[in-house]
């Protein structure tokens, strides 16, 4: 099992210092044009210089992609100015600036997009209170969208970013053309396991082909991905199996799993002896690196989930204590800030969007 702190290579070159990044998180923290704020910068710039990697929160790859107020956006090459400030700012002390790329897809609202209805693999709506039907994307524009994610991995790399995160994750539109709770589509792009994976195949295929043929050094790209989800029908753990075993046959750098708990076990019955990360472990076989995640706290907890993978994301700890890993190498785990106030948050360059961000997630720990 590897350490904390031991270096992390990946296929294209790039080495991480240690095996610790920055979990994306959202922070609405951006101008409402997608255009990055110097509080942004500053927000990433703290959590940066001890850990490997940085991982940014979610930016959208085309105007109707925007899924929440204050979201970064990538879908012009207006951004790349923006863009490069928060590079710099996160590659400090030699830490690695990753940018996820999304689409929200049926997560988000006409409000959101300014009167545009948003589209999705299907015209389904999200089961959850006041979620819209989407418009079903049309054929010719996903192509269209495939070309937007691989132009906004060149513009992540004009930027100086060190990679890019595909985000595959969370019901946005990428998992949402997995998922046969919103594609219910009968041409290409859906019906069938193997067609709902076409998608993911020919956006990675098309994303990881531009960066090669970039020339850019040493650049990443990543996949993030939700191993279950619970509406009828929707993705099962057989699923993802069968999508992790994919992905790890592809041209990528990393597979990025999203929980919320490092040891949560399936809702499959058939799949009830071992964690979920720990299954995925074993169906990569060591093809393609896995960065775990799940409510890392302590230095233990990070060591537990280096015997199921190769990274370790760590989100709410890192908002909570930017100085986390230092803290933990030097055995003084007891100094890390393990709860917050309000009167913490110009300190920790916490903005309101992070602060309902954690309020959603461990109001337990929020006085």
């Amino acid at each position: 099992m590897a350490k904390l702190t031991e270096p992390l290579t990946f296929n294209r070159g790039l080495t991480l210092k240690n095996r610790v990044l920055m979990a994306p998180m959202t922070t609405k923290m951006s101008f409402f044009d997608g255009v990055v704020t110097q509080d942004e910068v500053d927000y990433y710039s703290m959590r940066a210089g001890e850990i490997g990697a940085v991982i940014t929160g979610a930016a959208n790859v085309q105007e109707d992609g925007k899924g929440w107020e204050g979201e970064l956006g990538v879908y012009d090459d207006k951004f790349i100015p923006g863009l490069s400030k928060l590079a710099a700012g996160i590659k400090r002390n030699g830490t690695k600036a990753i940018l996820q790329i999304f689409h929200g897809g049926r997560m988000t609202s006409s409000q959101i997009l300014r009167g545009v209805q948003p589209v999705s693999a299907s015209a389904v709506a999200a089961e959850r209170p006041a979620a819209e039907t989407p418009r079903e994307i049309e054929s010719e524009e996903v192509a269209a969208l495939i070309n937007n994610f691989a132009a906004a991995a060149k513009r992540a790399i004009s930027a100086g970013f060190d990679g890019v995160e595909l985000h595959g994750a969370n019901t946005y539109l990428i998992q949402q053309f997995f998922s046969p709770h919103s594609n219910r589509r009968e041409d290409e792009w859906g019906g069938s396991l193997d067609k709902r994976y076409h998608f993911i195949e020919e956006l990675v295929k098309a994303v990881t082909t531009a960066v090669d043929e970039s020339g850019a050094d040493n650049f990443i790209v990543g996949y993030r991905f939700s191993p279950e989800e619970y509406e009828t029908p929707g993705i099962r753990f057989e699923d993802t199996l069968y999508l992790v075993d994919h992905l790890a046959d592809l041209s990528l750098d990393y597979l990025h799993v999203s929980l919320n708990q490092a040891d949560k076990v399936s809702a499959s019955q058939d799949y009830q002896e071992k964690s979920m990360m720990a299954y995925i472990k074993d169906k990569i076989a060591g093809r393609v690196p896995l960065i775990g995640v799940g409510d890392i706290r302590t230095g233990q907890d990070a060591e537990e989930i280096l015997s199921m993978a190769d990274g370790v994301a760590i989100g709410k700890a890192l908002l909570m204590d930017p100085n986390w890993l230092p803290k933990v190498v030097n055995g003084q785990e007891k100094l890390i800030r393990h709860e917050l106030s309000r009167f913490d948050c110009e300190e920790l360059r916490i903005s309101n969007g992070v602060w309902a961000f954690l309020e959603q997630m461990m109001p337990e720990r929020l006085y």
